[in-house]
């Protein structure tokens, strides 16, 4: 096997190594279409539970989207009444359809934990709910994630390792016919 070959099958193991399972697979062989990953940050949320009825509430910007469901079967809530209280105030809700509500903030919430408390009547069933949400800064949100910058890495490395085994597999075929030029034969006919 020449010296040439051999890089040219290390770089093909190379960049075979480096394609996804899928692009080799043939049909049949793949496990269809990926999920789809969840775009932008998740919107900061609270829940607050009793026996009777469980409370979602989901928090963007000053707006608030509330779910309030029967702990037993997670059936919304008809013709209940809503009060709610975060971190000491309170907060003014609107009924939007069977089991959902929205509110607004008069003010951002601060950052760190706040209390959350509901008191729900439905019927002739009263209940007072208790949770908390916990609102923190987002964390480097322009960073790529780990695994995409490991997969760059390691792409860029083999990248350059197969462009410098071409270098060095160009660099010895000119060296050798430079040096097949060179040669004179000695002797001849005479």
């Amino acid at each position: 096997m020449t010296l040439s070959s051999t890089f040219s099958t290390l770089g093909l193991a190379l960049l075979l190594g480096l394609l996804p399972p899928t692009a080799l697979a043939g049909a049949g062989h793949d496990h269809g279409e990926a999920p789809a990953a969840a775009a932008g940050t998740a919107l900061p949320r609270f829940a607050a539970t009793s026996d009777l009825f469980e409370l979602v509430g989901v928090l963007d910007g000053q707006k608030i989207a509330l779910y309030l469901d029967h702990a037993g079967d997670n059936s919304p809530v008809k013709d209940a009444r809503l009060e709610l209280d975060i971190a000491g105030t309170n907060v003014p809700v609107t009924r939007v359809a069977e089991g959902e509500f929205q509110a607004t903030l008069a003010a951002p919430l601060a950052e760190g934990v706040s209390p959350v408390t509901a008191t729900v009547a439905a019927g002739t069933d009263t209940d007072l709910l208790a949770g908390e949400i916990d609102l923190h800064p987002a964390a480097h949100t322009d960073a790529a994630p780990a695994g995409l910058a490991r997969r760059t890495v390691l792409i860029a490395g083999a990248v350059a390792a197969v462009l410098l085994a071409l270098v060095a597999v160009w660099g010895l075929r000119r060296g050798r016919a430079a040096r097949m030029g060179n040669t004179q034969r000695v002797g001849g006919t005479a």
